[in-house]
């Protein structure tokens, strides 16, 4: 049986075609986008370095396609756990492509056993490529440090919940205390950063975010909300309308496994999308 008809709701397929005509019709809504080719944790050069072609050629493909798209990165796709110096180089390869076609590269933050070297990493990389922002986890005890760090500089910040599995000892556990720790970090944002990118589905946290920048005077244009493919449509597009610029995530190819796992571990209705549709397909 092929699981990937249950993970076509979150990806947008397993090629680059396919995930273009998604943004195209993203973008007809009045939806920007940010491409993922999905893939982590690469351990053979080979396969690193076919990975940054296939970026490098997208970004190409952006262009050409003329979608509204810039595109995110996961650091152990491009060799973090081979070499710090090799995904460095990587990275600059990608970075300076998408610098020659105007475009925005982000770096996803993984597991905790990588926040330090993706951080050390993306400050070497901002002195020379502004063109790069980074995700922060809420659910970290560290974030706020890292996210006045990051607003010092004046470097773009996702601030995402987080989705990976963590100790205690490191990251909350309760949604009223990552709620929060979350809201502070949008605050730190609004204060100090520069274009933030306030990534979550969750309505509770929306509203609070509008409150706060209505209090600080933050106008729509000075930041971005960010949700990911296939979850809470209706939200994303209501925002729009109500004038707030939308990002949405789009990940597509064929290491769709682990995303497709976390996205599921996230939130129950997404479970429950999975479960009905087993139904239905083994009735069919």
């Amino acid at each position: 049986m092929d699981l990937f008809f249950l993970a076509r709701r979150f990806v947008a397929g397993v090629d680059v075609e396919s995930a273009i005509r998604v943004v195209r019709g993203l973008n007809e809504n009045g939806l920007h986008a940010t491409l993922d080719l999905l893939g982590e944790n690469v351990r053979d050069r080979g396969q690193a370095e076919r990975a940054v072609e296939a970026y490098a050629t997208l970004l190409d493909r952006i262009a050409t396609a003329g979608i509204d798209s810039d595109i995110s990165v996961k650091l152990t796709q491009l060799g973090l756990d081979i070499s710090e110096h090799f995904c460095e180089e990587n990275m600059r390869r990608l970075l300076s492509r998408a610098a020659e076609r105007r475009n925005f590269v982000w770096i996803d933050m993984e597991g905790s056993a990588y926040t330090q070297r993706t951080l050390d990493l993306f400050f070497h990389l901002f002195r020379t490529h502004p063109n790069v922002g980074v995700a922060i986890q809420a659910y970290l005890y560290r974030s706020e440090e890292d996210v006045r760090r990051l607003a010092d500089v004046g470097a773009r910040v996702r601030v995402c919940k987080g989705a990976y599995k963590e100790p205690k000892t490191i990251a909350y556990r309760r949604m009223r205390d990552i709620r929060r720790n979350f809201l502070r970090l949008a605050e730190i944002l609004f204060e100090r950063g520069s274009e933030p990118a306030i990534a979550t589905h969750d309505e509770q946290l929306i509203e609070a975010v509008q409150r706060l920048a209505r209090e600080r005077g933050i106008t729509p244009d000075r930041f971005e909300f960010q949700m990911l493919y296939g979850i809470r449509p209706r939200l994303q597009e209501r925002l729009v309308r109500q004038g707030y610029r939308v990002r949405i995530y789009v990940p597509f190819g064929t290491h769709w496994f682990p995303y497709f796992y976390r996205r599921l571990r996230e939130r129950k209705e997404n479970v429950w999308f999975v479960l009905k549709n087993l139904f239905e397909w083994s009735r069919a």
